[in-house]
């Protein structure tokens, strides 16, 4: 028999219609994947099951670390790296579960194996965290302060969001004191936001970049701590004088890695040396250094002083080796446990291959984490494995920094709905960022796809944008409904599906208790209206058939003055020649009106920065099914006017 129709690649489980075949790793010593390389590393999305043109693989593997090793180090970023061994850490005690099972069974078995072995099984409210509905909710990410933190959760719960999570709170990574211009009490006031948060039944979470360590941390500055992760090591040629610009050192291997070497940082000693090149051929120099890097002390250092090569990253940050990083996932927690905080991502999880240890380092700081937490944290990574799935909550993948709602990283983001339905994870679509130009259409279209995924999802954006974007009253009321009935099961199958083409759009609008009226809609044809001369008397108005394909809806409007001067003044519809809706503006060539439903209009620049919001005269007209004729007049002003594209 042949299963292979779904292979979960990081839970290790494959099924087809009927069974299911799984493999679990019983500690986190053994690693779901293949070793394909010294690392240990089995890509950012897991290789416990593969797929083969004859059925499917499943695979698990441990590794002797007690023994010295020289391993390229974070796929190819940096070689030869010698990595200390780990005292008993060998294949001994390496085991795993095999199980079969009916298909819709798998994942409750999986359940049982984590109890029965000891595994993490996170509950929510009692609930198994990979059963409960609240692993999948929408949240918002916003930075708050003390000062802030009651405005904040206010738009927080009118749009009945799960969480609130700050973006940057921290002082340094590395020691996670918080930063004193959004809390300026410490870990007491975090205490304090987090307190008022469960009063209104909101998570709050804080984001970091897992084992990422700032340079101004005091794992750095002003004195090392001489266990930061080093590609490599050399030693001095000669002695060097405390003030000496040019460093001798035996040999270039580490140093001379400009593929890989953003920050060109030496440590010798207690001391922080950061130089611009090496030297292209004997005697092998340190080049133009800055001695006491980061505010380190600088001393004269003897011959044959080591000489070892940071680890650093394009964030300039260093990082732990695997003795310093478990200090620090520990450091985490006790944050975590002493302010009550409930959400945190392993963003920059990737960092804890700079240990060398490849996916068992990864393993590692979730479960060191996760150990020393005394209540539940929602989390989610930036890559996942076998072992931390059991510990994660959800992934949120895709960015909102490369374009609109519409078009930032938005086949990626759908593209990872199968990922997670593979992998028993909750669906999310990730980041989508509102502003203070954020309009209607954009979030209910944003929306719309996530009703149809039944995914959560989450809102970046500001408190400056929430007061500031005149219509947040009503994006946060539209995320409350559309949540509410994505999460109630309201919307059918077909109704789903119909949601899931991006090409579709959708106006959902609430008309009793658990009860709405969902709207689709299309976008018609660009229309054109020119200034025309004509006779006396003769209409200037311009017709056009528009074919509404859905139910009664309100006409949504956007108007653009295209041109280089004048404007385009009063204009006006008339919808199957008896009613007419006009809005009093003038819009200059290059602007855009943008009107989605309501008895007002906004008004943007050639850039689509918000300029302004307009009264019209009264909400526009609603257009019933089928053909409609739409009528467009309007003004013009200046010599050569623009013409209005609709």
């Amino acid at each position: 028999m042949t299963i292979n129709k779904t292979v979960g690649e990081v839970v290790g489980v494959v099924r087809d219609n009927e069974y299911a075949v799984g493999i679990q790793a019983l500690n986190v010593k053994t690693l779901g994947g293949y070793p394909d390389n010294d690392e240990g590393l089995n890509g950012y999305r897991g290789q416990t099951a593969v797929s083969k043109p004859w059925g499917s693989v499943l695979q698990a593997y441990s590794m002797n670390r007690s023994l010295p090793r020289f391993v390229t180090v974070w796929g190819g970023h940096f070689p030869n790296m010698p990595v200390a061994p780990i005292e008993g850490e060998t294949v001994a005690g390496s085991k795993i579960a095999l199980f079969g099972c009916a298909a819709a069974e798998a994942l409750d078995t999986i359940g049982r194996i984590e109890i029965t072995e000891e595994l993490p099984h996170p509950l929510i409210n009692d609930v198994w965290s990979k059963k409960s509905p609240e692993s999948g909710r929408s949240y918002m990410i916003a930075d708050f302060s003390e000062k802030t933190i009651d405005e904040m959760l206010g738009y927080v719960k009118q749009a009945n969001l799960a969480g609130l999570y700050h973006g940057d709170p921290f002082k340094s990574w590395g020691h996670y004191e918080p930063h004193p211009r959004h809390f300026p009490n410490g870990r007491q006031g975090v205490k304090n936001c987090v307190e008022k948060a469960k009063a209104l039944n909101i998570r709050l979470g804080v984001h970091t970049l897992s084992n990422f360590i700032h340079p101004h941390d005091a794992y750095v500055s002003p004195t090392p701590d001489p266990r930061l992760a080093k590609t490599g090591s050399s030693v001095l040629a000669q002695a060097v004088e405390e003030d000496a610009k040019e460093i001798p050192v035996a040999a270039p291997e580490y140093f001379n890695n400009d593929g890989a070497n953003w920050m060109r940082t030496v440590m010798i000693g207690r001391e922080l040396i950061r130089y611009r090149a090496v030297s292209d051929r004997e005697p092998w120099m340190l080049l133009d250094c800055q001695r006491g890097a980061f505010r380190t002390q600088a001393p004269a250092h003897p011959e044959r002083a080591e000489a070892g090569k940071l680890i650093d990253h394009p964030y300039k940050v260093f990082f732990p080796n695997l003795e310093l990083q478990r200090e620090i996932a520990v450091n985490l927690a006790r944050f975590f446990n002493e302010t009550g905080l409930n959400q945190m991502d392993f963003d920059g999880h990737e960092g804890c291959l700079a240990s060398g240890q490849g996916n068992y380092a990864i393993d590692i700081f979730a479960k060191d984490f996760y150990d020393n937490l005394d209540h539940t944290v929602f989390n989610g990574a930036s890559l996942m494995s076998h072992y931390y799935w059991h510990i994660n909550t959800y992934c949120n993948w895709g960015e909102p920094w490369y374009g609109g709602f519409r078009e930032s990283m938005q086949q990626y983001r759908i593209d990872n709905q199968d990922y997670y339905s593979r992998n028993f994870l909750p669906n999310m679509l990730g980041w989508y960022l509102m502003t203070e130009t954020t309009h209607l259409s954009d979030m209910e279209w944003m929306l719309a796809r996530a009703a149809g995924y039944n995914a959560g999802f989450a809102l970046a954006t500001s408190l400056q944008a929430l007061q500031k974007n005149p219509h947040a009253p009503i994006l946060l009321d539209a995320i409350r409904e559309w949540e509410a009935a994505r999460m109630g099961g309201a919307f059918s199958d077909e109704q789903q599906e119909r949601m899931k083409v991006a090409e579709n759009e959708f106006h959902l609008e609430k008309v009793g208790e658990r009860v709405w009226n969902l709207y689709p809609f299309h976008t018609s044809e660009d229309f054109s209206h020119q200034h025309t001369v004509r006779r006396p008397g003769e209409p200037t108005a311009a017709p056009w058939e528009v074919e509404n394909t859905g139910e009664e809806q309100p006409m949504l409007v956007r108007l653009t003055a295209i041109g280089e001067d004048g404007a385009i003044v009063n204009p006006t519809f008339e919808v199957d020649s008896f009613v007419t809706w006009s809005i009093p503006v003038s819009l200059n060539a290059g602007h855009t009106l943008l009107c989605e439903g309501l008895a007002t209009a906004r008004i943007f620049d050639e850039k689509g920065n918000q300029m302004e919001v307009v009264e019209a005269d009264g909400a526009p007209p609603r257009l019933v099914p089928g053909q409609r004729e739409i009528a467009f007049d309007c003004e013009f002003e200046g010599d050569t006017p623009p013409h209005g594209s609709w």
